[in-house]
């Protein structure tokens, strides 16, 4: 049966944009004691884009840390900061930052409408009431969340999103300015989780015209930015980032980003520099993907880190193992229904003891 997904209605692109988000916000502001939410990344704090916020009175700057990926517990603190801040739920949550941050805001978002823990969600179409209105303002480009319908969080038994339509954004604002800036290791990193959504979905058992289409102008466009020289490789990448979350949102990620669930729910590894050292692992599967990600590496003179899991026991070895099994749709994707035969636990150890 073909899946009816949905995607965001509201998108605004281009160089400057960001002066419209008050804009934007005004027409969501429905009664004299409305207040929005800016869930902003504490890297910002004290700098020129927290002076630039369109704020109102009332409106309430959530400065959150994303110095360790987002955990289902932070989620749940964050929503009872929100609602001891005013009984009344706020008419907006607006999340400024890289993919770990507009997460947060998303899963937020939901967490004001329903019930229960964060955790309770991890899975797939468990929530059962729509968001808070939600924006997505990217300061980084390559995550996707901007586009996805998940929310990615670490739970105490592990690391799942909150999949649902009732995650994606309803509006999106893509201003490439806001890029200017970003440390080369993270903006690199960040931007590979882009090309490696397109590997993975270009590869997958579950391709279909559709991702196909996205997927392509997605990776055309990071080897535009990673292999060329171009002077609106910003621009340029901010388009792949949404191309390449389009891309898989009608078909799946793969083995690459399974693994890298489990070196991330382990060791607390981000998700961008997780996803570029497993990927470095993956030239078996991905044999042409992992050789041209070495020549992006080499172009920028990036070194990943090595020996990560030496010295884990077994015990830590096998929740890595088990936290990247459960991920059956990933595994499905990359190597089809009979992928359990193929991806055995022994195999997956194996990947995670060369790293």
């Amino acid at each position: 049966m073909y899946r009816n997904f949905k995607i965001v209605p509201n998108i605004i692109f281009g160089r400057g944009s960001f002066n419209q988000l008050g804009d934007i916000l005004k027409a969501k502001r429905v009664a004299p004691e409305s207040y929005m939410v800016f869930v902003l990344d504490d890297v910002f704090k004290g700098r020129a884009l927290e002076s630039r916020l369109p704020l109102e009175k009332g409106d309430r700057v959530l400065l959150v840390n994303v110095d360790d990926e987002p955990k289902t517990d932070y989620i749940d603190y964050l929503t009872a900061q929100l609602r001891s801040y005013n009984l009344r739920k706020p008419d907006g949550i607006i999340g400024i930052g890289g993919g770990a941050t507009m997460d947060i805001a998303k899963a937020v978002s939901l967490m004001l409408n329903n019930p229960g823990t964060a955790a309770d969600y991890q899975g797939w179409d468990l929530i059962k009431n729509p968001a808070v209105y939600h924006v997505a303002v990217p300061t980084l480009a390559g995550t996707g969340a901007e586009i996805s319908r998940t929310t990615v969080l670490t739970g105490p038994e592990k690391k799942l999103g909150i999949n649902s339509d009732y995650t994606l954004y309803d509006q999106i604002l893509l201003d490439p300015e806001l890029l200017a800036g970003v440390p080369k290791d993270q903006w690199f990193y960040t931007g590979m989780d882009c090309y490696i959504h397109d590997v993975e979905s270009l590869n997958g058992t579950f391709l279909n015209e559709f991702s196909r289409a996205y997927g392509e102008k997605s990776i055309e466009l990071c080897r535009q930015v990673f292999l060329d020289d171009h002077p609106d490789k910003d621009d340029k990448l901010m388009m792949a980032s949404y191309f390449g979350g389009m891309s898989i949102a009608y078909s799946q990620v793969g083995a690459c980003h399974a693994l890298s669930y489990g070196l991330s729910f382990v060791l607390g590894t981000h998700h961008g520099i997780g996803c570029c050292i497993t990927f470095d692992y993956l030239e078996d599967i991905y044999p042409e993907g992992v050789k041209e990600f070495r020549r992006m590496m080499e172009k920028h003179d990036i070194h990943l880190p090595r020996n990560l899991t030496k010295g884990l026991d077994d015990k830590a070895l096998d929740t890595m193992a088990n936290v990247a099994l459960g991920l059956a749709p990933l595994w499905e994707n990359c190597f089809g229904k009979d992928w359990r035969n193929i991806m055995t636990k022994e195999r997956v150890l194996d990947l995670f003891r060369k790293m």
